[in-house]
């Protein structure tokens, strides 16, 4: 039912094709806004329109378009009667030019083995002709002492020489069969998508006179994005912090971007746009009450960077470009050409998800600093050829822009554009950029900001000061969160989050960690108790930070600790002594801000007093 159903659609647009003479609209890629998710496309193109009705089509397009985004602009006096988008199972799109590279690679390599077949087959012939001649004299003649070491090392000569040249071939063949394996490697992932249809759309039209049509066509496609990057580097904590925002922008479409104008923007037109709406909450006992489990997350505890590879389930190749988002931020990466990843966490980040066009979305709960994925093909996709109608469209926005006062590093000139949803980062240079999965890294901004440097410190947790910057009124630079490399005193220091989702007035930025500032925590023995009073027992703990300046100036430094609080009444928790700490009883967090000159050090106490009732255990630390 399903093959008769299709071959009636395919035999009615045949017929209906008929009266249309289908022309080559000849078109390349202009501009293109590239969206977190997606991509959104604008074509040009003109073309010669007979008198009477036209088919004009497109060709060689990717298949990941959306059909419901596309749009067609035209000038001239003709009718645009319909717009379709169909997909071409017969013609494949065109593979990139670097795999005919990579096949020469893969051949010259070859010739060097069959050269090197070729001498060892010599080798062995000449040291079977010394095997075969190392009888010295006849039956009836010796030979002199002399001659027989001549002999002897003329043999060992020749044979040594042999079997080193066999050595010297065989490791050569070694390495080059190794380098042929991955060249094959990377020829097999660029075949891998060899069988994809290519997208098409047809605009019919109809001209009483014979004219020259000017097209300008747009539509979404999938399979394209960028994630927001930053360098964030400081001279010294006397100067300001210079933050570098950068894109990193990849595409797999299926068609490369040929020296194109681009954009960025931080919205998603693949996240829905409907405003949520508040349900009743009808209260009842907890043995009546279920929960959606999946509306609570899982704590990641100290997890703070991932990393693994993505294969596909099918083969167990890698599977390079996969896009790999931490649910719920705009922090994310693309797999390798060796399907590898590694991605720097944020706070509170409980799952990964994978997605590819062809492949079933997969979504990873965060356990572990390793996550391999198998990725299954979903045959849902690509499987049916699409043909729908749309008319044309026009669309219009309130843009307002912005100024921004440019920098001597620049290196790409940008202009910020408030729409009024979005923010456009437009690229005045143009950019190429191949349809292969890899990233590019595009410059958009770069801003000098004020900033105060603060160290701040967890010692329960880490016996490391990390430092921050803290950035006052930095709504202003319209950032998005992302991963952020860091460079303090021109040296690479490592990664961290910029945490742009932030609801507070200053964003803090972790330059992370100062190694002249020692900080520990140690358990004091002498307050560590248990006792029982009457029906409760009594416990209690004490902890000494020490915490020490090594630097050649004074710092300022915050020091983060905990009481527990109680969640019954049955408990009672009692602080003894904080050495002056600020005490949140809303949260148990105990908050010390020092001032510490070049070489000083302090010590602070934290202890407190735990009664429960004796038939009870409380965990303590």
């Amino acid at each position: 039912m399903k093959l008769r159903f299709l071959f009636l659609i395919l035999f009615s647009h045949q017929v209906f094709s008929q009266s249309f003479k289908e022309v080559e609209l000849k078109s390349s890629i202009k501009e293109v806004t590239v969206f977190l998710q997606g991509a959104h496309i604008t074509r040009k193109g003109k073309v010669n329109i007979q008198s009477g009705k036209s088919a004009l089509v497109l060709k060689s397009l990717s298949p990941h378009i959306d059909e419901k985004s596309i749009q067609v602009k035209a000038k001239g006096d003709f009718t645009i009667l319909s717009v379709n988008h169909r997909l071409n199972h017969l013609n494949e799109l065109k593979r990139d030019s670097k795999i005919d590279s990579l096949i020469h690679l893969v051949d010259v390599i070859n010739e060097k083995l069959a050269l090197g077949n070729s001498r060892l087959e010599v080798l062995k012939i000449k040291e079977s002709l010394l095997n075969a001649n190392k009888s010295l004299g006849g039956q009836n003649t010796g030979v002199s002492l002399t001659q027989l070491s001549q002999a002897i090392d003329l043999y060992d000569k020749e044979l040594t020489r042999i079997k080193s040249e066999e050595l010297k071939i065989n490791s050569l063949a070694s390495d080059l069969k190794e380098e042929r394996s991955k060249l094959e490697q990377q020829v097999k992932d660029v075949n891998k998508s060899k069988d994809l249809p290519t997208g098409e759309i047809v605009i019919r039209v109809e001209s009483k006179n014979g004219l020259i049509g000017n097209f300008d066509i747009t539509y979404l496609v999938a399979n394209a994005g960028w994630f927001p990057k930053y360098d964030v580097r400081v001279k010294d904590v006397e100067s300001p912090i210079k933050l570098k925002y950068k894109a990193d922008v990849f595409q797999n479409t299926g068609c490369d971007w040929d020296n194109v104008k681009l954009k960025f923007s931080n919205g998603n037109p693949n996240q829905s746009g409907v405003a949520p709406e508040l349900n009743t909450w009808y209260l009842n006992y907890a043995r009546n009450t279920f929960y959606d489990k999946n509306t609570y997350g899982v704590a990641l505890g100290n997890i703070r960077n991932v990393s693994g590879l993505v294969v596909s389930a099918d083969d167990g190749g890698p599977l390079p470009g996969v896009n790999v988002v931490v649910k719920g931020t705009t922090i994310g990466t693309v797999t390798d050409i060796d399907g590898h990843y590694a991605l720097t966490l944020p706070n509170n980040a409980t799952q990964l998800v994978f997605s590819f066009i062809g492949l079933t979305t997969k979504e990873v709960p965060i356990n572990n600093t390793r996550i391999d994925v198998r990725m299954q093909s979903d045959v849902t996709q690509l499987s049916e050829v699409v043909v729908t109608g749309y008319g044309v469209s026009r669309s219009s926005s309130y843009r307002k822009e912005y100024k921004s006062e440019p920098t001597k590093s620049k290196v790409v000139q940008t202009t910020m554009v408030e729409n009024q949803t979005t923010v456009e980062f437009e690229v005045q240079t143009p950019y190429s950029i191949k349809s292969n999965g890899e990233k590019l890294s595009v410059d958009l901004k770069e801003y000098a900001i004020e900033t105060l440097y603060e160290y701040y410190a967890v010692p329960k947790l880490d016996k490391d000061a990390f430092l921050i910057a803290r950035i006052i009124n930095w709504d202003q630079y319209n950032l998005l969160e992302g991963e952020a490399n860091l460079y303090f005193e021109d040296a690479y220091v490592g990664r961290s989050i910029l945490d742009a989702k932030a609801l507070t007035d200053t964003l803090n930025i972790s330059l992370g960690r100062d190694k002249n500032i020692v900080v520990g925590r140690q358990k004091v023995d002498e307050f560590s108790k248990r006792k029982v009073v009457g029906t409760n027992k009594v416990e209690s703990r004490g902890f000494e930070i020490i915490v020490r300046n090594k630097k050649s100036q004074p710092i300022k430094l915050t020091i983060f600790d905990q009481i527990p609080l109680a969640s019954i009444s049955d408990i009672v928790v009692s602080p003894e002594e904080l050495s002056s700490g600020k005490l949140d009883e809303m949260t148990g967090g105990v908050t010390w801000e020092l001032e510490l000159e070049p070489q000083e050090q302090k010590e602070l106490m934290l202890t407190y007093e735990v009664k429960y009732p004796k038939r009870e255990k409380v965990i303590l630390e």
